[in-house]
């Protein structure tokens, strides 16, 4: 490996710029104000997700007094917010701190060499704007790029998709000049995209409708935080924010866990609560009642129970089949019937995609994720200075992206204070079974699987979907463990940051 007089320095390298970095950014600048950072974006902008997807009606499917950072309390009135509410707050969070300063946009990471006799990263960059190929030198990367490919969404190959005269779409590629105002719509799937979708459209599309092969669990919900809104005016925005997180915190744990343990009498209450909302006589069993137990896969939730009114109101239906084939005009059905269709929303998934896409050599080994195991998920068994995140998927997702960037900024203290420039988590107990990633049994995260890093059964090797007993282990647990291997360099680390450019 070879760090030339060109090759930027950093002590961290975040990769990223969408919830997950913006949050570590935040945390690493209050507990590390001396460490240099530089935080590496493909796109153009920040913001990540809620930047990417222009569909109609994006919003998100968690409250934002959860999903919103524990530092920066959410102040608007609506709890599930639209994608623009949630971007202004994600560029506010970022100009409050100066986090843009650090912000290289049009990079993308291409892979990572780490070098144990340096102690750091050598890592190729590619410049989406000019083409140019970067290096920049590491002690620390943290990828925080979530885990699903921002280039490329999920479309099976449908039979005779050529024959369709109309427009197929995928909801992560849309195009901003789509006119769908008094056209038949057709939206394929019925996970959250496609429920956020329907009721969207509906109001201007002459009809929509949602066609999937198998129901999913949906849940309607109040846009707005009664609770939260009143403790915010009562207590101040901090305290307010404070409380009305706590609360459902526990109210998000407490339907998981219901749902897990009494999961008979969880699919009673959904199918109560969505027969009271479709109109009467609607056949709720066919259409709204999945074959897997609640939280198998996530509960989709529809703010104001908005799909249900499209659905009273007539402007939107859902169709339970399968797809024979497209046709020129629509779609046709295994039943045999026809659905006509001017456009297509193939609202089918996203591809997974763990460690944004980099490829990683450790001493000139590559590594290979699938013969890894995630430590505290947040590391990689036998991969030095190197974390990533991922979040909750039975909660909020940044409620377990900001545990994750307070122990690792707990282990730095503790790497600075013994001296230690490298640590690594080595997986040596060959006796212990491990099994998936993440646990869900979802489509995409099926597909996947077999490239997926894998977990342990029990201590520190678990993905822990639970944010109580990860609050304990990562906020408040030791840093040290019998699994980590620390060490430290002859050579100094260079703190000194070179500009990218």
């Amino acid at each position: 490996m070879e760090h030339t007089a060109n090759t930027a320095q950093v002590d961290v390298l975040i990769v990223g710029a969408g919830i997950s970095g913006i949050g570590a950014a935040y945390y690493l600048q209050q507990e590390h104000p001396g460490r240099s950072y530089a935080i590496l974006e493909s796109r153009g902008a920040t913001g990540g997700t809620w930047d990417l997807f222009r569909y109609p009606g994006i919003r998100s499917d968690s409250d934002l007094h959860t999903f919103g950072y524990e530092f920066k309390p959410w102040r608007d009135e609506d709890a599930i917010a639209s994608a623009d509410k949630i971007l202004a707050y994600l560029r506010e969070t970022v100009r409050e701190n100066n986090i843009d300063r650090n912000i290289r946009f049009h990079h993308k990471v291409l892979g990572a060499a780490w070098d144990s006799d340096a102690a750091r990263w050598l890592v190729d960059v590619e410049r989406t704007d000019t083409d140019e190929l970067v290096q920049i030198s590491a002690n620390w990367l943290f990828c925080a790029g979530g885990y699903y490919r921002y280039d490329q969404g999920f479309t099976p190959q449908f039979p005779g998709r050529d024959r369709f005269a109309g427009q197929v779409v995928h909801p992560q590629h849309w195009p901003e000049d789509l006119d769908y105002t008094g056209k038949k719509v057709v939206v394929i799937g019925s996970g959250a995209t496609a429920v956020t979708l329907v009721p969207s459209m509906a109001g201007k599309a002459a009809h929509v409708t949602m066609l999937q092969r198998s129901p999913t669990y949906i849940l309607p919900v109040p846009s707005k935080d009664a609770f939260a809104n009143v403790a915010g005016r009562v207590l101040g925005a901090d305290r307010g924010y404070a409380l009305a997180r706590r609360k459902n915190v526990m109210k998000q744990r407490a339907v998981y866990t219901l749902c897990q343990k009494y999961p008979a009498a969880a699919r009673r209450v959904i199918r109560w609560t969505n027969a009271r909302e479709l109109p009467e006589g609607y056949d709720v069993d066919k259409h709204f009642s999945p074959a897997y137990n609640p939280w198998d896969q996530r509960l989709c939730a529809v703010p104001n129970a908005d799909l249900f009114k499209a659905i009273k109101a007539g402007t939107a239906s859902v169709v339970t089949d399968r797809i024979a084939a497209f046709t020129e005009t629509g779609i046709e059905l295994e039943s045999g019937q026809h659905l006509d269709a001017d456009i297509i929303v193939t609202a089918t998934g996203l591809n997974v995609q763990l460690l944004a896409g980099m490829s990683l050599t450790v001493d000139g080994q590559q590594v290979v994720p699938a013969d890894t195991v995630a430590y505290k998920g947040m590391m990689l068994s036998g991969v030095p200075n190197f974390a990533f995140a991922v979040g909750y998927t039975n909660s909020s997702w940044t409620l377990k992206v900001g545990l994750l960037c307070e122990h690792f900024c707990r282990l730095l203290n503790h790497m600075d204070a013994a001296g230690f420039d490298s640590v690594r988590p080595e997986f040596v107990d060959g006796s212990m079974e491990t099994r998936p990633l993440l646990d869900f049994s979802a489509g995409y995260v099926q597909r996947v699987m077999s490239t997926l890093p894998r977990q342990g059964v029990e201590g520190p090797w678990t993905m822990s979907m639970n944010y109580n007993a990860d609050r304990e282990v990562l906020r408040h647990g030791a840093v040290t463990d019998p699994n980590l291997r620390f060490a430290a360099t002859e050579r100094a680390t260079v703190r000194g940051f070179v500009p990218v450019s």
